[in-house]
């Protein structure tokens, strides 16, 4: 699958095991090598975000290990939760 990053910005993020995340806000990548390192989510109400790592602008930063695209929901595995 090759998308553009802003094509991702707004959709819900799930879970491999169906869990909603959020919606995605930005994305962190390394300039040496074009990797995403970490997807930026706007935490889903129901998220307990105490559990996860986040931005001054209360953001979940998700480590990145892969993502694929079901409709209008993006299914991120998580590396290292």
């Amino acid at each position: 699958m090759r998308k553009f990053l802003t094509e991702l910005r707004g959709k819900t993020v799930m879970t491999n095991d169906g869990q909603i995340i959020g919606m995605i806000d930005n994305f962190v990548v390394e300039t040496s090598n074009g990797n995403i390192q970490h997807v930026l989510v706007t935490p889903a109400e129901d998220i307990e975000v105490r559990l996860f790592q986040t931005d001054t602008s209360g953001r979940l930063i998700l480590p990145f290990k892969s993502m694929r695209a079901v409709k209008d929901v993006v299914v991120m595995e998580l590396a290292n939760r």
